[in-house]
């Protein structure tokens, strides 16, 4: 397959793909839509980044398009559930791009914001509703939404899903569902858990694969920087100041730390804003409208925060902390390389951290070279085998590290021993061809 053209969607969404300039599929696209207008079930391996929105949205509105039916009074023909509100308001921009030339209801529903638009919106019913499990769950057992007419049902990031603990309100909600409807599941990753929620809500699916779940886009350059843990804040500066870092996300574990990371980076001069749970929803909003528009240079996040993260041209990933667990590493270094373009990755290591970045590199299956010529290099937590604190339960802290005191990349520079951009201060990012993307473009990876 080498175009749109060639899926036979119906014409209003080719029209709109034709003004966008999308010509040719991603290779989730291209693999997934063909056995969804079959009406097939499926899971969907893919990272964020890949075009996977894309991927159920337009057959889900090809189905919407040839297939008309009435609406009825809170209800919906797609539900397309999401982990956090950021990604689903996302999801539901993507539905109304891709449906211009068509008459399409659509609602998006999270928590947040007063519930007043939202019952509004669904009182008529709609096409598609895109939803945070959690006030999903609130409006149904108010009485204003009814799911038994749903015809489509997504799960959107099902892994993360899990990790933020929505499995049990996923099955309150499917258990609510028509059993004879379409059901689509994608995730980055593949752990057992997904295995098994895939195995009870899927009916014979197709599966697609474009990515290996545990892989990194090949497109980014990482690299690692051990140093104190006091002198972090420092290093962030330093990287996040070169004049290759055009738009950066900085990665904290904790809400605190992310908006002391920026508080700090605003009184150094450099336009910085938080983004985290505790945030209201319209100041996360503005955070990322100054963040797409360039205005903010670096948001700093939290890795729940981050799900909705979805601008194309972030030039560098900053790993102030790294993660405790070694899968987010990847959800998180894929909100840069997006569209076709270069990005860096870089994580700051301190001496607790030391066991994580293990546990990453068995991930990812080879090292992250090291960048030690910086002014904060620390020999102390580069040979660390301390054991990192073990946070939420959930991390890897409690792992006992593996040796230690080896240094990745050759000398501790990655490429064979040279520099990223000089100076030992990781960032590059070049974009191909002056920052778009070559060749026909397939739709914004969301």
């Amino acid at each position: 397959m080498t175009s749109f053209a060639d899926l036979q969607l119906a014409m209003p969404i080719q029209r709109a793909l034709t003004e966008e300039g999308y010509m040719t599929p991603t290779p989730i696209q291209a693999g997934a839509i063909p056995y969804l207008l079959q009406g097939r079930d499926l899971l969907g391996l893919a990272q964020t980044g890949t075009g996977k929105t894309a991927a159920f949205a337009l057959p889900a509105l090809h189905r919407l398009a040839t297939h008309h039916r009435p609406l009825t009074p809170k209800s919906a023909r797609i539900l397309v559930l999401a982990p956090t509100r950021e990604l689903a308001a996302q999801i539901d921009e993507s539905f109304k791009a891709y449906a211009r030339h068509m008459k399409l209801r659509h609602a998006v529903i999270f928590g947040g914001v007063g519930q007043g638009r939202q019952v509004e919106a669904m009182r008529r019913g709609v096409d598609v509703l895109t939803a945070a499990p959690g006030r999903l769950l609130d409006l149904i057992g108010q009485g204003h939404i009814d799911l038994h007419d749903l015809e489509m049902l997504v799960l959107d990031e099902a892994d993360r899903m899990l990790d933020m603990g929505f499995v049990r309100d996923i099955r309150r909600i499917v258990a609510l569902l028509p059993k004879e409807r379409q059901t689509v599941l994608f995730s980055a990753t593949m752990p057992k858990a997904i295995e098994e929620l895939a195995h009870s809500l899927l009916r014979d699916p197709a599966k697609v694969e474009v990515t290996p779940p545990s892989s990194t886009v090949d497109r980014i350059r990482q690299a690692v920087m051990f140093v104190k843990a006091e002198d972090k804040r420092a290093a962030t500066l330093l990287l996040v100041s070169n004049e290759k870092v055009q738009r950066a996300v900085v990665f904290t574990l904790m809400k605190h730390e992310a908006n002391k990371v920026a508080d700090f980076l605003n009184a150094e001069g450099i336009r910085a804003e938080a983004i985290h749970g505790n945030k209201s929803q319209g100041a996360r909003e503005r955070a990322m409208a100054g963040f797409r528009d360039g205005s903010v240079k670096v948001l700093v996040a939290t890795d729940i925060a981050a799900r909705g993260i979805d601008v194309d041209d972030v030039s560098h990933v900053f790993n102030y902390d790294l993660p405790n667990v070694a899968e987010s590493y990847v959800h998180r270094i894929g909100r840069t390389a997006r569209a076709g373009r270069d990005g860096w990755a870089v994580s700051l290591c301190d001496a607790e951290q030391r066991a994580w970045l293990r546990d990453i590199e068995k991930l990812i299956g080879k090292s992250i070279p090291v960048v030690s010529d910086h002014p904060y290099h620390s020999e102390e937590a580069q040979n660390s085998t301390m054991r990192p604190p073990v946070l939420g339960g959930g991390g890897r802290g409690r792992n006992q590290p593996r040796g230690g005191g080896q240094r990745s990349g050759g000398g501790g520079r990655p490429g064979g021993g040279q520099r990223p951009n000089g100076g030992g201060r990781p960032s590059g990012g070049a974009r191909n061809g002056g920052g778009k993307p070559s060749g026909n473009r397939a739709p914004r990876a969301r």
